[in-house]
């Protein structure tokens, strides 16, 4: 059971839960200093990075639970950066769009509570194989 990759979706879910976490609390950051003169609104990168990983660990295989099991979670930490993409119309030169990173923390909020949901459903998978075995 130990060796049988039960815990490496967990593993991947609990990156993606830890990325959400993270973003939230950047975008709580951009929404505090929408006033802020000059702030420049930040985000996180995960996507990219989980995605790198996958093809990483699933050069070697078509199995997708054999490529989850692969995954070098160490390797999978988003990073913060400087969103410049989004110009500034204001005169201050800070570029937070409240009404952005309201629509952008609701997304992150449900994505999340999938996030969740899917770890509770591992669990309770792993619970029922123990329980009837």
């Amino acid at each position: 059971m130990f060796n049988s990759g039960a815990y490496s979706y967990v593993d991947l879910l609990t990156s993606a839960a830890d990325y959400s976490w993270r973003r939230s609390e950047v975008l709580n950051n951009n929404m505090s200093n929408v006033d802020t003169p000059g702030y420049k609104r930040q985000e996180l990168s995960f996507e990219s990075v989980l995605s790198d990983a996958v093809e990483r660990a699933g050069s070697s295989s078509r199995n997708l639970t054999q490529t989850v099991r692969n995954i070098d979670y160490n390797c999978v930490r988003p990073t913060i950066y400087t969103d410049n993409a989004n110009l500034s119309y204001r005169l201050d030169g800070n570029n937070v769009d409240i009404d952005t990173e309201q629509v952008e923390l609701a997304s992150n909020q449900l994505y999340y509570n999938g996030v969740i949901d899917g770890i509770n459903q591992n669990f309770s998978r792993i619970r029922t194989a123990l329980t009837t075995t």
